[in-house]
């Protein structure tokens, strides 16, 4: 079945015998496909209506202080939506997050949104998720409201993994610590960073290693953390594989900010204005100043070496 997007509440038809979800989901993390998975063995086992509801953007680019870092997404809500469809979500509400939704209270939200304008039989709530004015939405809220107004909750609890509770916090920490690995793990996926080829300076290819510059669209898009790393991308329907870098290049730059490059392996063609998605799978080493260009050629000679070696064990 096809997914269903609305981006209202007043898209989605009335149905009173829905199941709910509500959250962020940011990265579709095992932990939420825990739920996704729940989400549709109670629509299938009890007949009803699965209805996914996320938000964007994020409560955190709308309600961030000034003091605040800028919060740093694993997925944008176009790849939130790509993953949704994946794992097989029929309906996904997608609600436009301002401050003014953010006053919203969650009884009312309850009431007045979901129970009213969507339908509600039962709600699935994931075991850290809250909801409405300063996040007062609680599993405990809903067990009040559930005996009021006649709907059923359920919690998932927490999904664990080699002991740890798997989460979008964890995951990002990971993946800025060079743990792409442990990262990738708990994710379901490869982590992936998509954008547009740009014009970089050039000086990739004047040591013998062409480069794409990616630059992604989203603004709050995470970089793994500085480093030289094992990739893989499509272009133009085919699988190529390769290395990229994320830092600030300091042997030959005097950047400020970290740039993503890839270098495909045995591709020569024009990737200018194309959109790549770039999947991350292993860290080899972190970014390091060298003495002279001739000692970086001879590290990225070396980094080579070993992400062919890594590739043709891992995928030949």
């Amino acid at each position: 079945m096809e997914m269903k997007i609305y981006k209202d509440f007043d898209e989605i038809e009335f149905d009173e015998r829905s199941v709910v979800t509500l959250g962020t989901f940011d990265g579709v993390h095992k932990g939420h496909k825990k739920i996704i998975e729940k989400l549709k063995s109670i629509a299938n086992s009890e007949g009803l209506r699965p209805v996914l509801i996320t938000i964007d953007p994020h409560p955190q680019v709308v309600l961030r202080s000034s003091a605040r870092p800028k919060i740093q997404l694993l997925t944008s809500i176009k790849e939130r939506i790509e993953l949704f469809e994946k794992y097989g979500i029929e309906h996904l509400l997608i609600i436009p997050f301002s401050y003014e939704f953010s006053q919203i209270e969650p009884e009312t939200f309850v009431k007045e949104f979901v129970a009213k304008k969507i339908g509600l039989k039962k709600i699935l709530l994931g075991y850290d998720h809250f909801f409405g004015k300063n996040r007062e939405g609680t599993f405990e809220l809903l067990m009040k409201l559930s005996a009021e107004m006649g709907f059923s909750i359920e919690k998932v609890e927490p999904y664990e993994e080699d002991g740890i509770i798997i989460s979008s916090t964890k995951i990002r920490h990971l993946l800025l610590e060079a743990g792409v690995a442990a990262a990738n793990k708990y994710l379901g996926y490869p982590y992936m960073v998509r954008g547009k080829v740009v014009h970089g300076n050039g000086r990739g290819s004047g040591i013998g290693f062409p480069t794409a510059n990616i630059r992604p669209p989203d603004i709050y898009k995470l970089l793994p953390g500085n480093g030289v790393y094992v990739v893989s991308t499509k272009i133009d329907g085919t699988q190529h594989y390769g290395m990229a870098n994320i830092g600030l290049r300091p042997t030959i730059t005097t950047d400020i900010k970290p740039t993503l490059e890839v270098n495909v392996f045995d591709f020569d063609g024009d990737l200018y204005g194309k959109s790549l998605s770039v999947y991350f799978h292993k860290f080899l080493r972190e970014e390091k100043r060298f003495s002279s260009v001739e000692a970086l050629v001879y590290q990225i000679e070396k980094d080579e070496m070993d992400c062919r070696d890594y590739i043709e064990e891992v995928f030949w």
